[in-house]
């Protein structure tokens, strides 16, 4: 910024510098004479001191216009002498000026004070009215006009650059956004593995543990059968999300609710009594949904498996062509601390809010539910 105020202050010293010696060289031809009378030195003193004023600060373009104004008109009467231009390339510099750096206001004062100048240094003398407001088209309204024009160009590019500017953060903080909120869903996703199948691993090695005792050998085989299994499929849902992660795309396929039936087995093996009951006609869901629902689902199970007494789990999935509705019922917090059937529910309803579905949660009868509502629009994807 600093770099750029030397550059303009230097670019104002050269064209002042410039117009003095373009209208002192102008006089000195038109009245050569001019340096021998004392009225000479005056008109050249004026034209230097008045086109010098077009290096000052910008703040100050309305009272240069108003001296370039008033020497401008005295010119003829000064010298005795028509046409006697003492300022006639200041004069237009200056109007310039006026029409790029003033405002709307200020800007038409100094064009009128102008246009004033020239008429009284061509009227006075020529008496031409044509050839007096020519002259003021020319070298008054034509150079305001181009301040004004600069002006307004250089606002809209300005304008431009903002909008792109602003424009550009959105773009970014949108991407931002969308990354945040893939991260932590992943995150979820993982936490939503691993702890299912960590917690299914868990209870058949505690199981194990337990039938070493008596060497049942049935009771064994299964536990130790159900604790390779979860372990797999732990890894295998691992591996899943790791190459989601990895990828950014769709070389990786999540589970959905298709996949509800071999989540079942998987709970069922884990101890956990659980039917799946699905009502109404196939329709298609959208993945983002799919995805969710079928969390949403092992999130409650896996609590019900963590914290529950083990009876029975069912969940209901009932579709319309407009809508899903979701139920898990199991008999979490039958008995159990008043805080057992709340435990969860962040995450149930933190993918429930993303997909703009409608939580319902609390105990039905001897047992706790977990109710979500999915409304579903046409062409979503």
């Amino acid at each position: 910024m600093r770099d750029t105020a030397v550059v303009l202050r230097r670019q104002a010293l050269v064209v002042a510098l410039l117009c003095v010696c373009a209208d002192v060289g102008v006089l000195l031809v038109v009245c050569p004479w001019a340096l021998s009378v004392w009225v000479g030195w005056v008109a050249l003193g004026l034209a230097v001191v008045v086109d010098a004023a077009l290096a000052t600060p910008a703040r100050w373009s309305g009272a240069v216009a108003l001296a370039h104004a008033l020497v401008h008109g005295i010119g003829p009467f000064l010298l005795a002498q028509p046409y006697s231009n003492i300022n006639e390339v200041g004069l237009l510099v200056a109007g310039y000026r006026a029409g790029a750096w003033l405002g709307t206001a200020e800007a038409f004062a100094a064009l009128a004070v102008l246009g004033a100048g020239l008429m009284a240094e061509r009227f006075a003398y020529s008496g031409n009215w044509w050839l007096t407001i020519l002259n003021v088209l020319a070298s008054a309204l034509l150079p305001w006009l181009v301040g004004r024009n600069t002006t307004a160009r250089r606002g809209h590019l300005a304008d431009l650059e903002r909008r792109e500017a602003t424009r550009q953060a959105e773009e970014r903080e949108v991407v931002r956004a969308a990354v945040t909120r893939e991260r932590t869903a992943i995150a979820r996703d993982l936490h939503d593995v691993i702890s299912h199948h960590v917690s299914a691993i868990n209870v058949h090695a505690g199981a194990a543990r337990l039938a070493l005792r008596d060497r049942p050998e049935d009771r064994l085989r299964d536990s130790l059968t159900a604790v390779e299994t979860a372990s797999r499929s732990a890894m295998a849902s691992l591996r899943t999300l790791l190459d989601l992660l990895h990828h950014g795309d769709d070389s990786a396929t999540q589970p959905g609710l298709d996949d509800l039936d071999d989540l079942v087995d998987l709970i069922r093996a884990a101890g956990l009594p659980t039917r799946l009951v699905t009502a109404g006609p196939a329709v298609a869901v959208p993945r983002s949904v799919d995805i969710a629902l079928y969390r949403i689902v092992q999130e409650a199970l896996t609590n019900a498996l963590r914290h529950g007494g083990r009876r029975e789990a069912v969940v209901e999935l009932t579709r319309t062509t407009t809508s899903l509705r979701l139920t898990v019922t199991n008999d979490l917090g039958a008995g159990r601390p008043a805080d057992v059937g709340h435990r969860g529910l962040a995450g149930i309803r933190h993918r429930a809010a993303l997909i703009g579905a409608i939580v319902e949660c609390g105990p039905s009868g001897p047992q706790w539910m977990v109710r979500v509502d999915v409304p579903l629009v046409l062409g979503e994807s």
